[in-house]
């Protein structure tokens, strides 16, 4: 492993995933200040999930023939000047640009430095790739905790001074990226790449990318509006926010776990195991009462969030010259697609009751275990 260089693909990840992270805890002060509805929070989450997610395989195209760090510092930038401009926005069609601008940005780096940790991860790709993903869950984690500490002492308006931290950042790694090394792919055009790349696996990455957003839908409506339910029931900010970075931060540690045995012992055990335990353990998330709900946090947290890097791997893996575009299809599309059927579960929400539709949103994860037991048996030893 080339641990300089994997530190710095994380630390772009970590640092575009914080400003990210800003919008979901202060989800309950957008209503409040804009008295927003379900349906329009829903509409929010999916403009901005689609934008920062599903249109990452263009950008994984393109990432996968031409070496430039165009995609990753421009991507970061936007996230960390767009983002913190929210709390200032004067209305709800602004708060959208803004939110919408950031979106774009991170679905611009995300490609370009997944697809470069294998270059650079050795013998160890499912364990870099899991070090990689720690800096986007270790941003979700810890980034709803403080931008609830700081709206909450100094006020939305404040935001924008954050950006401080993502600039000193950006300077460090303005001298620290490599820029990406391609494909040679540019001759072959969009079709022909993806018969040369993606021809004879078509069929285990389509089962993986189902199974990627069957995940990103139960995971992502969880994230979306259990922050609401539990404003609901009598949390307050720092609370909700506690909350959601401890779902996250078992993410963190669950897919550090998953990417070192899955090096050992293959993917298939460790994604039937993980999306096994997904029921169960949001349904304590939903259920258990008073401060057990930080403990229901933690392991429906460390179960949806287990496999994330593991698709990742296992897709490069299958498709090692397509790293860039399939990483994007597992982590970007597949998320995205998912996070854009927010409007739809607001919408259901607003007719049948929340606490209703996250009831039955926590089954999704057993569909899923019929397409994992379709996986081929693919061994991720070195």
């Amino acid at each position: 492993m080339n641990y300089k260089i994997i530190f710095a693909l994380t630390l772009v990840h970590f640092t575009g995933d914080l400003y990210s992270s800003f919008i979901t805890p202060l989800i309950p002060e957008f209503v409040d200040k804009f008295s927003l509805s379900l349906v329009q929070v829903g509409l929010m989450t999916g403009i901005v999930r689609l934008l920062a997610f599903v249109v990452q395989p263009c950008i994984g195209y393109w990432a996968d023939r031409y070496e430039t760090r165009f995609f990753i510092l421009c991507g970061l930038f936007f996230v960390f000047f767009f983002i913190p401009l929210s709390g200032i926005a004067p209305n709800f069609i602004s708060l959208i640009i803004v939110l919408s601008l950031g979106s774009i940005g991170s679905s611009m780096f995300h490609p370009s430095t997944t697809g470069m940790i294998p270059l650079y991860s050795g013998q160890k790709s499912s364990f870099s790739l899991s070090i990689f993903n720690t800096g986007g869950t270790l941003a979700f984690g810890v980034g709803p905790i403080f931008i609830a500490w700081y709206v909450t002492k100094f006020g939305l308006s404040k935001m924008p001074y954050t950006m401080i931290f993502g600039f000193v950042l950006f300077l460090f790694l303005l001298k620290t990226i490599p820029a990406p090394i391609s494909e040679k792919l540019k001759s072959s055009g969009f079709i022909g790449s993806i018969k040369e790349t993606l021809g004879g696996v078509m069929k285990p990455i389509f089962l993986i990318w189902v199974v990627m957003f069957l995940r990103a839908i139960t995971g992502q409506t969880f994230i979306t509006f259990m922050p609401i339910h539990l404003s609901n029931t009598g949390h307050g900010l720092i609370s909700i926010g506690f909350i959601v970075a401890m779902f996250i931060l078992a993410g963190t540690l669950s897919g550090l776990i998953g990417g070192f045995f899955s090096d050992k012992i293959g993917f298939k055990k460790i994604f039937f195991t993980s999306h096994a335990l997904m029921m169960p353990t949001l349904l304590l998330y939903l259920y258990l009462p008073g401060h057990f709900v930080y403990l229901g946090a933690f392991l429906a947290g460390f179960s949806v969030l287990a496999s994330l890097p593991l698709g990742v791997a296992m897709a490069q893996k299958l498709a090692p010259k397509s790293r860039s575009m399939v990483s994007s299809l597992m982590m970007g599309f597949a998320y995205g697609l998912g996070g854009a059927v927010s409007p739809l579960i607001g919408k259901l929400a607003d007719i049948y009751g929340l606490e209703i539709v996250l009831f039955w949103t926590a089954f999704i994860p057993l569909i899923t275990l019929v397409f994992i037991a379709k996986f081929p048996n693919l061994e991720n030893k070195s």
